[in-house]
C-alpha cells in the first residue's frame, strides 16, 4: 500500500489499511472484528485500496459525517461513480443513482410513484408466492445452502418478473452480476457491461413495439421535463434495477439469516414474536449494512480537520455507519427493540429508490421461512465464508434443521 503513489495533497500519515475493501473471501466475520477495529481509529482516513480497481478514497466512519455528505449535493457528485460506462469508453448514466440535482430531482420525481409503498404493496402476493415456491423446494430436505437455494434466486426471480424477463434466464443474469459487482477483472467487467447493455437495449426496443405490463414498458411511457425518456435513459434506469434487484436484497437476506443461524436466542425470539419481524429487520439492516457507494468531491471542503480536494473519492460505507458507537449504544449488540434510524438504505435525496420493495422482500422471506422451517442452525463443522469488498456478503450458508 505504501508503494502506491499518493495524490500530492495526501500525506502518508493520513493513510491507513482498510480491510473492508480487500475484495477477498474470509472466514472472519467482518462485522465482529474489522468494523469495530476501524471505529477505534480516526474519523476520516485515506485508503489506497478503497475503490474497485485498486483506487484510493477517503474512508468516513462516523454516521454524522456520512449524513452530511449524503445531503451535500453542492460539493459532492455521484455522476459516473460506478465507472461502468467509463470502463467501456461511454458516458451514459445509471438512473437515478448517478445523477445530480436538478437532473436527479426530475427523474426521481417521475419514478417515485412506481416505487411508492402503495405500488410495492400491490406486489405482496407475487413476492409471497415466490418465497413459498423456493421454500417448498427445501423444507423437506432438512438442510440446504441458504444462499444458493433461497437468498439469491428469491429476489432475482422478483426482478425478472418486474422487468418481464423469463425465469429461465436467471443463470445468465447472475453470471453478469457476478462479473459486474464482485469481479476484480476490469476486462471481464467491461465485457459483461456490454453484454448487459445489449440485452437491455434489445428488450427496450421490443417493448417499444409491443408494450406489456412491466417496468420497462412503464418507463418508456414516462415523461421527464415535458418529454419522453430516450432509449439510453430507459436503459440507464433498467441498469439501476439490474444492479439493485440482483444483488442488494440477496446480500441483506443472506446476512440476516446468517445471524439467525448463529444466534439461536434471536431466532427463537422471532418465532415467539412473529409480529415483530418488521422492527427486527430494521435492527438487522442497521447491524449488517453491506453496501459502500462513493461520492466525488467537486469543491475543496474540510471534514474533521482534513481538506478533501476536487476529484477525491469518498467512500459512503453503510457498514461503518450502522456500527458507529457515536450513533448507537452498544453498536455491536443486536437488540430487536432498538428501533434504529440507520443509513443502510441510504439517506437524503439519494435514499434507495427500491427501499419499500426491499423491505417487503426481506420481511416476507423471514415470515415464510420461520413459519415453514423448524429451528435451523449452521451445519456441523461448517464455517461461513464472507466476501469483503464494496458489497459485503455471505457466499455460502450451509444450514440444517
Amino acid at each position: 500500500m505504501q508503494t502506491q503513489e499518493l495524490p500530492i495533497h495526501i500525506t502518508p500519515d493520513l493513510v491507513r489499511r482498510y480491510p473492508l475493501a480487500d475484495r477477498k473471501e474470509t472466514f472472519e466475520n467482518p462485522f465482529e472484528s474489522m468494523v469495530p477495529a476501524v471505529h477505534e481509529g480516526p474519523p476520516i482516513f485515506y485508503a489506497t485500496n478503497a475503490f474497485p480497481g485498486n483506487g484510493g478514497a477517503w474512508i468516513v466512519r462516523r454516521g454524522k459525517d456520512l449524513r452530511r455528505l449524503y445531503s451535500d449535493t453542492d460539493n459532492f457528485s455521484k455522476k459516473g461513480f460506478t465507472q461502468f460506462a467509463k470502463n467501456i469508453g461511454e458516458s451514459w448514466d445509471i438512473i437515478p443513482t448517478e445523477l445530480d440535482p436538478p437532473r436527479h430531482t426530475a427523474f426521481r420525481s417521475a419514478l417515485n410513484p412506481n416505487f411508492s409503498p402503495k405500488a410495492m404493496g400491490a406486489l405482496d402476493n407475487v413476492v409471497r408466492a415466490r418465497a413459498k415456491l423456493y421454500i417448498d423446494r427445501i423444507k423437506d430436505r432438512g438442510e440446504c445452502d441458504f444462499i444458493a437455494d433461497f437468498a439469491v434466486p428469491f429476489p432475482v426471480s422478483i426482478f425478472l418478473d418486474l422487468l418481464g424477463f423469463p425465469q429461465e434466464e436467471m443463470d445468465q443474469f447472475l453470471e453478469w452480476e457476478h462479473k459486474l459487482v464482485h469481479g476484480s477483472d476490469l476486462e471481464e467487467r467491461g465485457n459483461a457491461t456490454r453484454e448487459v447493455k445489449s440485452y437491455l437495449l434489445d428488450a427496450i426496443a421490443k417493448r417499444e413495439k409491443n408494450p406489456t405490463d412491466d417496468m420497462i414498458s412503464r418507463t418508456i411511457q414516462m415523461e421527464v421535463e415535458g418529454r419522453k425518456w430516450t432509449a439510453e435513459e430507459v436503459f440507464g434506469h433498467c441498469m439501476n434495477l439490474f444492479l439493485g434487484g440482483l444483488d442488494t436484497v440477496s446480500t441483506n437476506i443472506g446476512l440476516q439469516f446468517q445471524h439467525l443461524a448463529t444466534h439461536p436466542d434471536d431466532q427463537q425470539w422471532l418465532r415467539d414474536n412473529p409480529k415483530r419481524v418488521t422492527p427486527a429487520i430494521e435492527e438487522l439492516l442497521r447491524a449488517y449494512g453491506a453496501v459502500t457507494t462513493f461520492r466525488i468531491c467537486t469543491k475543496a471542503i474540510e471534514l474533521e480537520g482534513i481538506t478533501i480536494q476536487p476529484g477525491d473519492r469518498v467512500a459512503m460505507s453503510t457498514t461503518l455507519a450502522g456500527r458507529d458507537p457515536d450513533d448507537f449504544d452498544g453498536p455491536n449488540e443486536i437488540r430487536f427493540d432498538r428501533k434504529p434510524t440507520h443509513l443502510t438504505l441510504g439517506y437524503g435525496p439519494h435514499r434507495c429508490l427500491g427501499a419499500h420493495l426491499a423491505r417487503r422482500e426481506m420481511g416476507i422471506a423471514m415470515e415464510e421461512m420461520l413459519a415453514a422451517i423448524p429451528n435451523f442452525r449452521l451445519q456441523e463443522n461448517e464455517k461461513v465464508p464472507f466476501w469483503v469488498g464494496n458489497i459485503i456478503h455471505v457466499r455460502k450458508l450451509p444450514i440444517c434443521w
